[in-house]
């Protein structure tokens, strides 16, 4: 699985999260929703992730987005 995916896929899993949380248990946790969109949105025209960096130093394959 390259970084491109698993970026994706952290970040659909960090939104579900979060709306689950805010269903069940305090509506603040919609600020995790947030954070992960502004930061899908700030990589989509910088090229810069943290989850990418670490990923990258695992030695994960990088797919386009994150070369």
């Amino acid at each position: 699985m390259s970084i491109d995916r698993i970026v994706l896929a952290f970040a659909g899993t960090m939104v579900l999260l979060s709306l689950a949380l805010a269903y069940a248990i305090s509506p603040w946790w919609l600020l995790l929703a947030a954070f992960a969109g502004l930061n899908l949105l700030q990589s989509a025209f910088t090229g810069f992730c943290p989850l990418a960096v670490i990923l990258k130093k695992l030695h994960f394959q990088p797919g386009a987005a994150f070369r």
